[in-house]
């Protein structure tokens, strides 16, 4: 048996010549051979190592790039408040980063290269040092080119420095992900020459027959005519699927059976992470209900549910109380139902559950193409059609509180909460008629689709959830435990259009891909914007804003819940509340990995004194980056001019102008 001292310090290479599990070090054995938790860094001060690495997966032997030789990356683990120094040796060849998803850091602190500094160069250290005023469940990874796929990325806690409003006996951290053997530049290559090389799962004759069955065949016939003259896919859900994909709870296959133990009874806390690249899961645990307690880092309101979508980069937080003593599924099932990762929670370790059968692959409708209403007449989900827009406000119709009016019905498309008046009532824009940025959005060689009706979708529990027979967790459920932090009306709204062209695996935000954006979006500080997502594609993106929290318009009136990511379904528009409180340039990005390195990305500028900035006056300023320990340059409140961050400054593959890899 190496010692895990002797293990660090062998190549890659001799690594691969062991033979036999046996011989492999503890952090790589299967579940089944007593490997059931993660290894845990605590305290102010860590040292992480990016390099390299042989991993284990369903038997296989590959080779991750990571931190400190683990996959997942080592739990990080400290206190609200307290000072900390993360130093990160580079021992790659190729720069590399971390960014903190979800902790609110110095934006020098961020971790992004060419927004918010140059990256981490082969052979250097970078020490990020912060203070968090937060708590919760978070996770670290790669914000360099496609390393976060191929490993580079853990899990983050931050401990109460009070009580803790949720109570628990013990806890585990779940950490979902998808793992390759492939290259992920050769995946990456792969959906630019054919975006539907991983999906073997289009509609087949007997499909046809059973829609028939269902539907007619005039209807069914209909159908068809209608995909096929768009020369798209209802089956089109995910881009990589189970046919390269293996789903894995904390680094393990469902072969390797990871365990989880307690006592019947107990309470045990869930801290579950989607770590994952390009797969959005449908969690559940047959015959035992969970109850949502913190959804991205912060508490709601209890919640129980006996199912959750969770898309990448989201989390959230559970509390089970099992029963009996008897073996429960953890299951993480992929939205496209190609494949899924299940783990065993039972009274003594080794239990195995039984895994249940994939459910049945979802399809899209023309609802998801935001055609349904405009091709048949249905009124129902008009509350963003211009001559229905009774709020004044392009995110949706007026708001009405549920808890408060009544039941919601499944069927209903308005986002009706007489809350959410609360800001069309008090201070400025009390009508809610302030002012709105819309871009001129035309078809073209970026933008294949625009969705003739989008649609109010925060009530929809997510594809494929539609008509299961329990509980699923609906964004509209949420409500923030504490009340929201700042209830101003917004003072102008900003509407962000997600945008693609499928054949040519081109993504963007307004048609313009981030290689191409001249401009960041601008906020003033202090200012309270309203940021509208409307999605033009047929797939759920999950979006993401760093340095700051953004309040869901949900119809939570001042309990909104408070969140770092989304997920936009098809056709959908939705809408968020952001407090500009935090002065720096800060990505904005779908958290689909490819998605995002296609061109889904922007900046978002926070200017400071209320000063707006202009295309030639908006320029980042990365910190002084030195090795081992570096100088840290942070700007001061008048953090200087800004204008697009220079993506020349790093020649790292976050530049994302892949027009030399292969576009058409």
């Amino acid at each position: 048996m190496f010692s895990r001292r002797h293990f660090l310090g062998a190549g890659a290479a001799s690594a691969f010549a062991l033979s036999g599990a046996s011989l492999l070090p503890a952090w790589a054995r299967p579940a089944s051979a007593g490997n059931t938790g993660l290894n845990t860094l605590t305290g102010t001060e860590f040292d992480l190592h990016v390099s390299q690495f042989p991993v284990m997966i369903n038997g296989r032997k590959g080779l991750a790039t990571g931190v400190n030789h683990t996959l997942p990356a080592p739990l990080i683990r400290f206190r609200e408040g307290d000072d900390i120094t993360l130093n990160v040796h580079n021992m790659l060849d190729v720069d590399t980063s971390i960014h903190w998803h979800g902790l609110l850091v110095p934006f020098e602190m961020d971790g992004v290269p060419g927004v918010t500094f140059p990256g981490i160069r082969a052979g250097e250290t970078f020490s990020y040092r912060f203070s968090v005023p937060q708590n919760g469940t978070y996770w670290y990874h790669s914000h360099s080119g496609l390393q976060e796929q191929a490993g580079h990325y853990g899990p983050l806690i931050i401990d109460p420095a009070g009580e803790d409003p949720v109570g628990y006996d013990r806890e585990y951290v779940m950490v979902l992900s998808d793992w390759s053997f492939e290259d992920p530049e050769r995946i990456f290559a792969k959906l630019k020459k054919a975006s539907d090389t991983y999906n073997f799962q289009e509609r087949t004759i007997p499909d046809f027959l059973e829609d028939v069955g269902e539907n007619g065949l005039s209807k069914t016939l209909s159908d068809r005519a209608m995909w096929g003259s768009m020369r798209m896919s209802p089956r089109d859900i995910s881009d990589v699927t189970g046919s390269t994909y293996h789903f894995l709870i904390n680094g393990h296959t469902t072969f390797d059976n990871w365990n989880g133990v307690f006592n019947p009874g107990e309470r045990v806390r869930l801290r579950i992470i989607n770590a994952s690249a390009m797969t959005i899961f449908n969690v559940r645990m047959p015959d035992l209900p969970m109850t949502v307690v913190q959804a991205d880092g912060l508490h709601v309101q209890p919640l129980e549910v006996d199912e959750f979508q969770i898309g990448v980069a989201e989390t959230y937080d559970v509390i089970i109380e099992p029963p009996a003593e008897k073996a429960y599924a953890f299951v993480a099932e992929a939205i496209d139902r190609s494949g899924q990762a299940v783990a065993t929670f039972g009274p003594q370790p080794g239990m195995r559950a039984t895994a249940p059968e994939l459910r049945a692959i979802p399809t899209l409708t023309m609802a998801d193409m935001g055609m349904d209403h405009a091709m048949h007449g249905d009124m129902s989900g008009h509350d963003h059609a211009p001559d229905m827009d009774m709020s004044k406000s392009s995110s949706g119709g007026m708001e009405m509180d549920h808890s408060m009016h009544g039941k919601k019905t499944p069927d209903m498309k308005m986002d009706m909460d007489m809350s959410g008046m609360d800001h069309e009532m008090h201070g400025p824009g009390a009508s809610g008629d302030w002012p709105v940025e819309r871009p001129e959005l035309e078809k073209g060689p970026s933008v294949s689709n625009i969705a003739a009706m989008p649609m109010a979708r925060l009530d929809d529990p997510g594809l494929g959830l539609e008509d299961v027979p329990h509980r699923v967790l609906r964004y509209s459920d949420l409500r923030s435990l504490e009340m929201n932090p700042d209830m101003r009306a917004p003072e102008r709204e900003i509407e962000i259009h997600l945008t693609s062209n499928m054949e040519r695996y081109m993504w963007s935000f307004d048609g313009v891909r981030f290689s191409e954006i001249r401009e960041a979006i601008q906020f003033r500080q202090g200012e309270r914007v309203r940021v509208t997502l409307v999605n033009n594609t047929m797939m759920s993106h999950p979006i993401h804003l760093h340095g700051m929290f953004f309040d869901l318009v949900n119809g939570g009136g001042h309990h909104r819940p408070r969140k770092h990511t989304v997920i936009v379904k098809p056709a959908e528009k939705l809408s968020f509340d952001v407090s500009a409180d935090h002065v720096g340039d800060w990505a904005f990005h779908c958290h689909l990995l490819f998605h995002m390195h296609a061109g889904m990305m922007q900046v978002v500028s926070v200017l400071p004194d209320g000063r707006m900035g202009t295309m030639s006056d908006h320029k980042a300023h990365p910190p002084e980056h030195k090795k081992h320990p570096p100088e840290h340059k942070a700007h001061p409140p008048g953090h200087g001019d800004h204008k697009m961050p220079d993506k020349s400054m790093t020649d790292h593959p976050m530049d994302m102008d892949h027009d030399m890899k292969g576009d058409a």
